[in-house]
């Protein structure tokens, strides 16, 4: 099992907790546990990932073991503390923006 941390706005969307467990059949990859966490929850199907390209959105990012994942191919395995479920993959709402000035 995968253990997949969410920010408070998609853990609302899909009334869920803070950690999820993921099942994830075959080599664990990002996008193979984007596949498991969209078909267990439809709701958050276009939140992380656009439809069509299955590319991330824009302010969404993903970190595991201190490193961000986000930049890498969906297709590379995770690494093997996330796969052993030592440390969750985490989901993470990035913000923009900066000083205004007032």
């Amino acid at each position: 099992m995968i253990r997949v941390m969410l920010p408070t706005h998609l853990r609302r969307l899909a009334n869920v907790g803070r950690e999820l467990e993921i099942s994830v059949e075959g080599i664990p990859t990002l996008g193979a546990v984007l596949d498991a966490l969209e078909d267990c929850y439809p709701m958050l199907r276009g939140t992380l990932r656009d439809y069509v390209t299955k590319q991330r959105r824009p302010y969404i990012r993903f970190f595991a073991c201190k490193q961000d994942l986000s930049h890498e191919p969906l297709d590379q395995p995770l690494p093997e503390e996330v796969v052993t479920g030592v440390e969750p993959l985490w989901v993470v709402g990035a913000m923009s923006g900066g000083c205004a000035n007032i």
